[in-house]
């Protein structure tokens, strides 16, 4: 492609070169029918004028004067040797043929060609800029000679100087308008020769490249057959000692694969008993654990009838995250108003294990939040002196679609939760709806424009589900911005409450921080 566009370059540049080249003006001689002495003066004259200037030819050249004095040039002689312009177009032609076939060091010689020929055109326009000057002293020469010749002429005579004064004036004219021709044409040139320079710079430079990728490839062929020879000869030296070994070797073989049987003749038995002792450990392990389990769970049953008979109060709600967990008196019992009692509510692994108090959890009813999955609770009811505990039939269960809402929230950079503010700063407060913001990297809390509060996950927030005074507990979350500030937020429904306290315990544990309630 470039090498096309370089040759439309050169032709329609050397085309318009040859046109102005060939309309350079010459010079016709006047010979008007003077008297003798006249023309002898004239020639003194021109004679004195030629003497100072070099012409390119030994003879004058002539010119035609054609209608309203306007000078028309003659054809010129057939030249005997080429033109540089023809050698260009030859040079060319060539390459736009070729072009398709030529290799990286065949392209750098044909732009060094031509750039050879770019130099020899500004040459040429150097030595016509030369002439161009050199016409303009010998026209204003031979005008003042025709002047001073005009003032000595009468009649006929000074018509026929007039006449030439009129000539050489409108030869000065045209040369001007040609010399401003050659002015651009030398402008032209000299930005193709440095186009061609630059072409030929990357040439050399790509084919420096070529020539050092190639030798690379030369030196890694050379060492990839000195390494495959070497490996051949191992080869063939390790065939030529185990042709020389080979009754030892079969030999060899022969007793290993005798050694074998005889070993597989003996041991299969003992192997074989002692899987057959394996799986009767196994299913008599599994059989014993199944066992256990089932008489833990009947110990349970009867603990908890047992402490269902002595216990008066009993654990309402269902037992899975989105639901509350409220105390009330047995209806069968003599229990005293549950107002007058105290509580604390406890997260266990199961009921035997350690519990774990629940910061804050001091109110006759809880709502298990995500931390509480998989967990047994329990709560301590102090009344008249008397301590009751109520415990769960089992651990809480998750709640159905919040690992799919949660993993759909995930996708997104930030989520964006409906809520209103119930408390603020443990003080009852009454506002619109907010949008509550859990992103990757901070917590935000806002309405429209107005920011109430924004923080970047650190060691002094705090986040979990309400474990006070609240409207719905199910739906209400505690977040802790800062030491010093903290809302109570109840969100539309529990699976958005539960959704933002995993999402922001999740992008919290990804910035090496761990986001729990007070105490935990």
């Amino acid at each position: 492609m470039m090498i096309s566009q370089t040759s439309c370059f050169w032709e329609e540049r050397l085309k318009n070169y040859n046109k102005t080249k060939d309309k350079i003006p010459t010079m016709t001689k006047v010979c008007p029918e003077m008297h003798e002495k006249k023309v002898c003066e004239a020639v003194v004259v021109v004679e004195a004028i030629s003497a100072d200037v070099s012409f390119a030819s030994n003879q004058f050249p002539s010119y035609k004067l054609g209608p309203d004095d306007q000078i028309v040039d003659e054809p010129k002689e057939n030249e005997k040797h080429p033109s540089v312009k023809d050698v260009v177009d030859k040079e060319t032609g060539d390459l736009s043929d070729q072009h398709k076939r030529l290799s990286v060091r065949d392209l750098a010689c044909k732009f060094d060609k031509n750039l050879a020929a770019a130099a020899k055109l500004v040459d040429e326009a150097k030595l016509s800029e030369v002439t161009s000057l050199e016409g303009h002293v010998m026209l204003k020469k031979l005008r003042d000679a025709l002047e001073s010749m005009r003032g000595r002429m009468d009649g006929r005579n000074k018509e026929a100087v007039e006449k030439a004064i009129s000539m050489v004036e409108a030869l000065a004219v045209k040369l001007t308008q040609h010399e401003g021709g050659f002015i651009q044409e030398k402008a032209e040139v000299k930005k193709l020769a440095s186009f061609l320079k630059q072409a030929s710079e990357d040439a050399k430079k790509l084919v420096n490249q070529e020539r050092s990728f190639a030798c690379a490839e030369i030196e890694s062929a050379k060492t990839l057959v000195m390494r495959l020879g070497g490996a051949f000869e191992k080869q063939e030296i390790s065939s030529k000692a185990s042709r020389a070994q080979g009754p030892n070797v079969e030999k060899l073989v022969e007793e290993v694969q005798e050694a074998r049987r005889i070993k597989r003749m003996h041991q299969p038995t003992k192997v074989m008993g002692m899987q057959h002792e394996l799986r009767d450990l196994k299913s008599q392990i599994q059989e014993k654990s199944a066992y256990s389990i089932k008489l833990q769970r009947e110990i349970a049953i009867i603990k908890r009838a047992e402490g269902s008979k002595t216990c008066p109060y009993v654990l309402d709600g269902a037992q899975s995250l989105g639901s509350c967990l409220k105390i009330r008196a047995s209806s069968d019992s003599n229990a005293s108003d549950i107002s007058k009692c105290s509580f604390q509510w406890y997260r266990a692994a199961s009921e035997s294990s350690r519990r774990e108090a629940i910061s804050g959890a001091n109110q006759s009813v809880y709502a298990p939040e995500p931390y509480d999955v998989g967990r047994v609770i329990q709560a301590d009811i102090l009344c008249n002196g008397q301590k009751f505990t109520v415990t769960t039939e089992g651990p809480i269960n998750t709640a159905s679609g919040l690992q799919s809402r949660v993993e759909s929230l995930m996708r997104k950079s930030n989520s964006e939760f409906t809520v209103v503010i119930s408390q603020m700063n443990g003080q009852d407060h009454v506002s619109r709806s907010h949008v509550f913001t859990v992103g990757k990297s901070r917590v935000k809390l806002s309405r429209g424009w107005i920011t109430k509060a924004r923080e970047i996950y650190s060691n002094s927030m705090q986040l979990c589900g309400v474990r006070g005074n609240a409207n719905a507990h199910a739906k209400a979350l505690f977040w802790q911005p800062r030491k010093g500030l903290s809302f109570l937020l109840t969100f539309e429904s529990e699976q958005e409450r539960n959704a933002a306290i995993v999402l922001s315990r999740k992008y919290a544990y990804d910035c090496n921080v761990t986001l729990v309630g007070q105490d935990d």
